[in-house]
């Protein structure tokens, strides 16, 4: 059996992707065009043959819900909501492929509380899970390739101010390293640590640039044992030096600040407030727009639903103490 999907047209406006979901019908069968780009698969026994996976009429007089189909393999039924972030979701379809075109076309995010308003959902305890399922769905759990080229690192501490401790108390701050591939992808990493150490960037380095690779960074000493392994050259913030040529190469930071940047604005202006437990969620979120800058709205919407398929997550671990 082979389905024919038809594709989304590529730069829709909020208010056309309303028009072009309004069923939850149109959106289920969006989010199988999606995840299912070769017809259906079955998520109990991994059958993918056509020929072996057959539709089941919707009959709500017998509570056939829509959109279910029958693997020949397993003999179990399936939709396309299984083993994904929206399985068990008592919220609309329709109204979850807005809320993901909302947080992809929003440069600095939006909150729950407008998520909860702008899609009549029920309590904020809803949008806020809603929210961070779809942030779940976009983290990438293992990274195949390394980064290469010009790999661009610097640190950041995102939490508030502690009256009466300085502006330096880090005590209740989050710090958080991006490597930033100059013309290509970034990936922002939060540590559960007060500060960076040089050991934290020596991992993160290791794990994720390639030998290859040229590291730019600033002039801190966290960064000292970087030139061991690669390439690095920096600039000295110190003495309002930003961008410095050596050679043919431009030895800058600014592409990662400018990133910092975007984070910052949002947390400030959007969010207010982003716990050390939740904050890895968010960055996913604010690395999945930098990613995807050169896409439309609509085509970065649809690369993040092609990420929720095996991705599972419940309330209970979103809201259990990380003590």
């Amino acid at each position: 059996m082979k389905q024919p999907f038809n594709p989304t047209p590529k730069g829709l406006t909020l208010l056309e992707i309303v028009d072009y979901f309004p069923t939850d019908d149109k959106a289920r069968e969006h989010l199988e065009s999606m995840t299912w780009p070769n017809g259906p698969a079955c998520p109990h026994c991994g059958t993918n043959d056509q020929d072996r996976i057959s539709k089941v009429a919707a009959n709500p007089e017998k509570k056939v819900r829509a959109g279910l189909y029958c693997c020949k393999d397993c003999r179990k039924q399936f939709t396309v909501t299984v083993n994904t972030i929206f399985a068990d979701t008592h919220i609309p379809l329709r109204k979850w492929l807005i809320a993901w075109y909302l947080l992809c076309a929003s440069k600095k995010g939006v909150s729950s509380l407008q998520i909860q308003r702008m899609l009549d959902l029920g309590s904020y305890k809803s949008a806020l899970f809603m929210m961070h399922r779809i942030r779940y769905a976009l983290q990438d759990p293992v990274f195949t390739d390394p980064l290469k080229g010009v790999v661009e690192i610097d640190e950041t501490y995102v939490g508030g101010k502690t009256k009466g401790m300085g502006a330096h108390y880090m005590g209740n701050k989050t710090p958080v390293v991006s490597l930033v591939e100059r013309g290509g992808n970034k990936r922002s990493f939060a540590f559960d640590n007060e500060r960076v150490t040089g050991k934290n960037i020596n991992k993160v380095v290791a794990e994720h640039v390639h030998g290859t690779a040229t590291v730019n960074t600033d002039e801190s000493l966290l960064y000292s044992r970087v030139k061991r392994t690669h390439k690095h050259a920096s600039v000295n913030h110190s003495k309002e030096e930003y961008v410095r040529m050596d050679g043919e190469d431009v030895v800058t930071t600014n592409t990662v600040e400018s990133s910092f940047s975007l984070l910052k604005r949002g947390v400030v202006g959007t969010f207010h407030n982003i716990s050390k437990k939740h904050l890895p969620l968010y960055l996913s979120e604010f690395d999945h727009r930098w990613n995807t800058r050169h896409d439309s709205d609509t085509e970065r919407t649809n690369k993040g639903l092609r990420k929720v398929r095996g991705k599972r997550i419940t309330y209970a671990p979103l809201t259990k103490s990380s003590k």
